[in-house]
């Protein structure tokens, strides 16, 4: 698996829940971007040339404020560095504004084949609260314009909002079900530091309510035929984002843009690329440079085998320890703490076999305790 990410930072407004590498511009130099994403692209390609790219994913910030023409000059240029076929993913995500959307068409053109709808909520309450900048018919108009466009689409919503219950987040589920195609994200809102919420004191949904309502997402989704296949990734069979896979299941990645990683295997060894954050300085380094890395770090076989559990554990299948061993020479199972797995085994948190270690729903719901304890 190798994949490609490439990072638009900019958007219209910083939602206050945001902690992602996004800022306001209100004028953006697209043909300056242009230029330094494909010589981003170019000093990564060069590196890797050869290798099938099975998915590409233009993630941000707000993508869909990216001209179509940057998405087809990127992807040409990726044609010239690796192999790619009929089959290869190429995921945008958007906000469904009105201006946003008459571009679905633009993008498909570019060689976007898979669109993902920021939609968050149908309920134009809990849109103000979130500090969206477009209202739920607005969503709604902007799902049924991207399925009449694209054969795969998704959207996602944030549950575990401030005053949020139960039977108005089964009642979000009921209606994200009665326009979801194939696809689904259902992410909890967490607070982070450092964002607006944080700073201003808001309190997402308390821990127990939190863990009923992702209780309430598993049971609806899975009786409507989209299964989690991670932790907040809901798909019919064959629709999981292959791009998301990618990661998941420790495949290499190149990233571009400001403030994206990668992970690339390169002689024998795996390569942590950190791209530098703020866009200005990213910009600069490009011109200047030739790339706009701010580090890379060669992980050791241990700190890649912790890396993968971590990642693994988020998938319902949980990680192959034989593909684990494979790819760092590590046993994974010794480096756990062996009373901690016991104990967490025997509490119904994970299932472990000669060949696997997956987590169980209760341990999915409780991933990042799980995962600190085996740690330990």
């Amino acid at each position: 698996m190798f994949a490609l990410y490439i990072h638009w930072p900019f958007c219209l407004k910083k939602c206050p829940y945001c902690d992602f590498n996004s800022h306001v511009s209100a004028v953006v130099d697209q043909d300056r971007w242009r230029r330094a994403l494909l010589q981003d692209l170019h000093h990564f390609g060069q590196q890797t040339r050869g290798r099938r790219l099975t998915s590409v994913f233009f993630g941000g910030g707000t993508p869909s404020l990216m001209e179509a023409s940057t998405v087809a000059a990127l992807l040409d240029r990726a044609g010239d560095y690796w192999q790619t076929d009929d089959t290869l993913e190429v995921t945008l995500e958007a906000n469904p504004t009105s201006s946003e959307a008459a571009k679905f068409a633009a993008y498909k053109t570019a060689g976007i084949n898979r669109l993902s709808i920021g939609v968050q909520s149908f309920d134009d309450r809990v849109l103000k609260q979130l500090g969206r900048q477009h209202a739920a018919a607005e969503a709604r108009l902007a799902i049924a314009q991207a399925q009449a466009v694209f054969a795969r689409t998704s959207f996602d919503l944030i549950y575990a909002t401030p005053g949020q219950t139960r039977r108005h987040w089964r009642q979000q589920l009921d209606q994200a079900l009665d326009l979801a195609g194939d696809h689904l994200s259902l992410y909890q809102l967490t607070i982070e530091s450092g964002t607006a919420f944080h700073r201003d004191g808001v309190a997402a949904a308390d821990g127990d309510l939190a863990a009923d309502l992702y209780e309430d997402t598993q049971h609806r989704l899975a009786e409507a035929g989209l299964s989690a296949y991670e932790i907040s990734n809901h798909a019919r069979p064959g629709q999981a984002c292959r791009h998301n896979l990618v990661y998941w299941q420790g495949g290499d990645y190149v990233g571009i843009g400001p403030g994206a990683h990668g992970r690339l295997r390169l002689a024998e060894q795996t390569v942590a690329t950190h791209q530098i954050h703020n866009p200005d300085s990213w910009l600069r380094s490009v011109d200047r440079l030739g790339h706009g890395t701010a580090k890379r770090r060669t992980l050791t076989a241990q700190d890649r085998a912790e890396e993968l559990l971590i990642l693994g554990l988020r998938l319902t299948e949980g990680i192959d320890l034989a593909a684990i061993r494979e790819r760092t020479g590590i046993a994974l199972i010794d480096y756990l703490d062996a009373g901690q797995l016991t104990a967490l085994k025997s509490g119904g948190y994970l299932v472990n076999t000669e060949s696997r270690v997956t987590a169980t729903a209760d341990g999915l719901a409780r991933l990042n305790a799980v995962i600190a304890k085996l740690l330990v």
